[in-house]
This record gives C-alpha cells, sequence and structure tokens, in this order.
C-alpha cells in the first residue's frame, strides 16, 4: 500500500529557492565528506577548459575547496592512500557510464552490475575479448607484485579494437577489469592518468566483506541516489513504487509533478515568504546537479541548455564549455571560459547574459579558484 502523501503546493519562486538550497549553493558543506554523503556523489570528467568538472560543482558547494581536492579526498597526495585510510572511492553509477566520485556505502550497489557488464558485449566495459583474457592474468599479476601501475607500464604495442578513440590492448583491458571491479583506481597522476591497484588495497576489508544487496534494494537506492544528487526530480513510474516512503510529492504551477526527500520539506517551509538578500551570482558547471535534467531546468528555470562539448562546432549556440550563471532565483545566461594557464589568465571567449546582470564578480571568482587572473 502506498504511503505517499498529497502533493505540496509550492510556486516557482519558492520551488526555485528550495532548489538552491537543498543543492547546498547557499550554506556550503563544511569539507567534501559531507557533501558527498549528502549528494550521494559527485561526478567527475576529465576534461579541463576552466578546471575540471568535479573541482567546478564542489567549489559552489563546499567551503574553502580548492581545485583538485576531490582527487586528494580519494586518493591522498603524495602517494596513494591506505585500504583502511579510504573514505571515498571511484567508479560508474550501475546503469550507466558516469564515472564518479562515491561515499563507501555505495560499493555493495555496484557489485551486481560489475558481474553484469562481464557478460555483455561492449568493447569499452563489456566482457573480455579472447586477446583480452589472455593478457588479464599477467596484467592483474603485475600489479599484485608491483602495486598501482598504468598501461604505460606495459610494454605491449598491440593496440585495441573497436574501442573509441585510440588506446592499447593492456590499456582497454585495464579499463574493462576495473569495470568488471577486478581493479580500482588507486591513484590519479600526472595528465589524471589513472594507477589501477586491486580492490583490497584500495577499499577497507570492512567494505568489501559486505553482503551484495537484492536487486530491489539496489533499484531503491539508485532512485534515492537520484533524490539525494538533484534534490527535486521527476521519478519514473518503476522508481516512484520503490520510495514512495521517504518522497514528497511537489506541485509547482508550469512543471510536471516534482518529488524530494520528505527530510527536505522543511527547507521549503524556510524558502517561503523568505526575503533574503538576492545571493551573488555563480557559474554552473556544465553538469551541476542544479541544470543536469533539461526538463526540470527548463519548466522550472525556464532555461533550455545543452552541454555543447561534444556539439560540432558549427551548430553550437553558446560555446565549448560555456557555464549557466546563476543570479538568485534565474539562470541569466550563460559564460564561456577558456584557462589559459601559460598566461595565467582567464580568458572569456564569449558570453550572453541578461541585461541588468553582471558576469564579472562571478567571473572573477572563478578565475581566482583557478589562480588565474580575471
Amino acid at each position: 500500500m502506498s504511503t505517499l502523501p498529497p502533493p505540496l503546493p509550492v510556486t516557482p519562486a519558492a520551488a526555485r529557492r528550495f532548489h538552491r538550497r537543498a543543492l547546498l549553493l547557499d550554506s556550503p558543506a563544511p569539507d567534501l565528506a559531507t557533501a558527498l554523503a549528502h549528494h550521494g556523489y559527485i561526478q567527475i570528467d576529465p576534461i579541463n577548459v576552466c578546471g575540471r568538472m568535479h573541482d567546478l560543482i564542489a567549489r559552489n558547494r563546499v567551503a574553502g575547496y580548492r581545485e583538485g581536492d576531490l582527487m586528494r579526498h580519494l586518493h591522498g597526495t603524495d602517494k596513494p592512500l591506505p585500504a583502511h585510510a579510504r573514505v571515498a572511492f571511484e567508479h560508474h553509477l550501475p546503469t550507466a557510464h558516469t564515472l564518479v566520485a562515491f561515499p563507501l556505502d555505495a560499493w555493495p550497489h555496484l557489485i551486481a552490475a560489475n558481474l553484469a557488464r562481464t557478460r555483455r558485449t561492449g568493447a569499452w566495459s563489456g566482457r573480455l575479448t579472447p586477446r583480452e583474457q589472455k593478457l588479464a592474468p599477467s596484467l592483474l599479476a603485475a600489479v599484485a607484485e608491483r602495486g598501482p601501475l598504468n598501461s604505460d607500464a606495459f610494454d605491449d604495442p598491440r593496440s585495441a579494437r573497436k574501442v573509441w578513440g585510440s588506446a592499447t590492448l593492456a590499456k582497454a583491458t585495464l579499463q574493462k577489469l576495473f569495470f568488471h571491479g577486478r581493479l580500482l583506481i588507486a591513484q590519479r597522476g600526472e595528465g589524471n592518468r589513472r594507477y589501477y591497484d586491486l580492490p583490497e588495497r584500495v577499499l577497507p576489508a570492512g567494505v568489501l566483506k559486505l553482503s551484495m544487496p537484492t536487486k530491489k534494494e539496489t533499484a531503491r537506492w539508485e532512485a534515492l541516489l537520484k533524490l539525494r544528487q538533484r534534490r527535486l526530480v521527476m521519478l519514473k513510474r518503476d522508481e516512484l513504487p520503490l520510495v514512495d516512503d521517504m518522497v514528497q510529492p511537489v506541485k509547482i504551477e508550469g512543471c510536471p509533478m516534482l518529488y524530494c526527500l520528505r527530510e527536505d520539506v522543511p527547507i521549503f517551509d524556510a524558502a517561503v515568504g523568505a526575503n533574503a538578500s538576492p545571493a551573488a551570482s555563480l557559474l554552473l558547471a556544465p553538469l551541476d546537479p542544479l541544470i543536469y535534467d533539461r526538463r526540470v531546468t527548463s519548466a522550472l528555470w525556464g532555461f533550455d541548455y545543452t552541454w555543447e562539448v561534444y556539439t560540432p562546432p558549427h551548430k553550437r549556440t553558446r560555446g565549448y564549455y560555456a557555464l549557466p550563471m546563476l543570479a538568485d532565483l534565474d539562470l541569466v545566461g550563460h559564460v564561456d571560459p577558456k584557462a589559459d594557464r601559460v598566461a595565467k589568465k582567464l580568458r572569456v571567449m564569449g558570453r550572453s547574459v541578461r541585461r541588468g546582470n553582471s558576469a564579472s564578480p562571478a567571473i572573477k571568482a572563478l578565475a581566482a579558484f583557478l589562480s588565474l587572473k580575471g
């Protein structure tokens, strides 16, 4: 029997203020561990145009965040953290090729997805090909003997077949072993290179001993993860029954039915009739949780946004790595910045901001974060 309460009627302005507050944009977390626990994960992306995705997401949510802090939190600074000292790790969402930073409690829910990949076809993450099966034992033995290694440690010039981009056979095999849970990322090196190690040297022993949840338990965890990550979401028909005891329907004029966690409902109470001073403008990461779901961004915020990094240049309308600008309760445009690390300057390749709003303070704040001149 459903335990879903009646929809909570909320004005668009109150919903937007709720969205900001629930996503830690008004009151940043004191540290990364708190932010990770709140959001469930932080998405990782290697592209570095004006800071990497995870740094751009975390800088607006963690007090005193510095560029590279997430990787230091995951892996340590000068040498890899020992397994017993780790509090988070890198892996992919179970049903997507999305690499994220997870807190340790996520591991049991990834086991089934890792095993499923070993049985699927797929050049990137599927089962090992005959050549990869033959190579895998020697790669695993080398890692076991020598510790964290990347593909450059293996003198094997053979190329992988049918893999997106150029990759050696060793690199493709290591990557699949990671997708299968037989190796984990233990360290990041120069240029964000991955160094793989055995799971028992990356995750605490107590975490590895946890039993695999049931399929239903993991499906519930995934639905709750979606809610924790974005805080105001559309739920699919098969997701809602899994979490109806923990969610609150929210009815907003002009929007489809949205849902939040019941524990977040008091934030609506604080948002209704709030007379706080306008918040400082922020440049958001292209995959920031506030704008990740394009349908919610369009309906609630009146902002149609597409990350154009993979869009052909002649079809782009905003720019290669344009960052949306949030000004209090409005998304008012975008800025397309590029870090010139040699000249130590943040260059603006393009911008379009609604009249009456200035992007300069937000640009200067981003430049300062990157230790560049704005």
